[in-house]
């Protein structure tokens, strides 16, 4: 039989169709008791590394979930945490690991408070260190710059920031308090704060000289008017520091994509969507190397390949939830997390709960000219294969990619 060879050569870069992800993992548990506002059991999730197993941690209307997730065929519960506030009243909690602890908090309840989680036994056990709302009550998200050892706080007294030294990991001290400007969430490294101001879009404040209270920020910029300027909810910075990823929690608002390299002349980039319904929602997202995963309420799932940030390439997709009511913000993916070691995804969704997936990366075609030997071929998950009638990279010595079909 003959066999038909189409070679594409010398081509900037090669467009993948998008995949379905492949899912590895997924919990749920229904006796947990739905949230009153969007009848929603789960809502943050997280993950890390710790005695050489992968941790995926997702919040609920009970507290927090903590599995192990090294071997996905076989996954579990492996401990749980009461949360100081529970029940149908619970809608949002949130996370943030530092120093072999997991800090997480909740936005609601007026008993609820700042906990503080031994996990330096995983997957075997954990111990609460600290549970106490002496520092704060409710907090709606928290995020730890690991660089300066400091823990914002954002949405307490209405939005506003608190910081926190965490010098001591078990003691966090207060060491900055603001009321004048609403924070929803924030990115901090190396002491620069990119808030994410809801309606007042995004503020940049150098907290360097933030060590004690009475301490002021030295701001640096604001961002307030782009395409889609909406409630702008969340954003994540690419690891070089030139690139910010911003979401506007507004029905069928785009994307942003932002030039941060100059933070005196912040620009947009591009913007983009899931490209599934007019009002889809981006909720959350994190950068890692050249892709952009989001946690889309409604639509699951999405990654987008970001290596021309001004032509971002929707590449994997898993609907976590079949709703058609996109009149909702209380639907869907709330969070997403993709740094675990092994390059699975976890996702956590309001209604249907913990997802593990797993998503090939986009591979893109590079022009050769010199003389090259054939090292392997793989499929688009990287796995060496023979199979035909699919894209198949064909890898060589001089590190040149060719995409080829084999068509059998």
């Amino acid at each position: 039989m003959k066999k038909l060879l189409i070679i594409l050569l010398c081509l900037p870069l090669f467009t993948l169709s998008q995949q379905t992800a492949t899912l590895l993992y997924h919990w749920q548990d229904s006796t947990l008791v739905p949230s009153t506002s969007y009848n929603s059991r789960y809502n943050e999730c997280w993950g890390f590394e710790v005695n050489g197993s992968e941790i995926a941690v997702i919040g609920s209307t009970a507290g927090t979930h903590f599995f192990d997730v090294t071997d996905p065929a076989t996954a579990t519960e492996v401990a749980f945490v009461a949360g100081a506030y529970i029940g149908s009243g619970v809608i949002h909690r949130d996370f943030h690991d530092f120093e072999g602890y997991l800090y997480a908090v909740c936005y609601e309840g007026n008993t609820s408070t700042l906990q503080i989680i031994d996990i330096s036994n995983l997957p075997n056990s954990v111990s609460t260190v600290y549970d106490s709302n002496a520092l704060l009550t409710t907090s709606h998200n928290i995020y730890i710059d690991k660089t300066s050892a400091k823990m914002y706080s954002c949405g307490y007294a209405n939005f506003s920031i608190q910081v926190y030294s965490l010098d001591s990991p078990q003691n966090p001290i207060l060491i900055y308090s603001s009321t004048g400007v609403n924070v929803h969430d924030a990115y901090i490294i190396n002491d620069i704060a990119y808030l994410n101001c809801g309606g007042n879009g995004l503020r940049v404040e150098d907290f360097t000289m933030v060590n004690t209270i009475g301490d002021q920020p030295t701001h640096l910029t604001s961002f307030t008017s782009y395409p889609d300027a909406g409630f702008n909810h969340s954003g994540w910075l690419n690891e070089d520091q030139t690139i910010y990823a911003m979401f506007d929690e507004n029905h069928g608002y785009d994307v942003k994509l932002l030039d941060v390299s100059d933070l005196t002349n912040i620009s947009v980039l591009s913007t983009f969507n899931s490209g599934v319904d007019s009002l889809s929602t981006a909720h959350n997202g994190i950068i890692k190397g050249d892709l952009l995963f989001i946690s889309y309420l409604h639509d699951g799932l999405r990654v987008f390949d970001i290596s021309d940030p001004y032509n971002p390439i929707q590449s994997c997709q898993y609907d976590t939830y079949s709703s058609t009511n996109y009149s909702s913000m209380g639907s869907g993916a709330w969070g997403v997390y993709p740094n675990l070691p092994s390059g699975n995804i976890i996702v956590s969704d309001m209604q249907t709960g913990l997802y593990l997936f797993q998503c090939g990366t986009p591979t893109s075609i590079i022009e050769n000219t010199t003389s090259k030997e054939l090292l392997r071929i793989t499929d688009i998950l990287g796995r060496e294969t023979k199979q035909t009638n699919q894209p198949l990279f064909y890898i060589y010595n001089d590190g040149t990619v060719e995409n080829r079909i084999v068509i059998e």
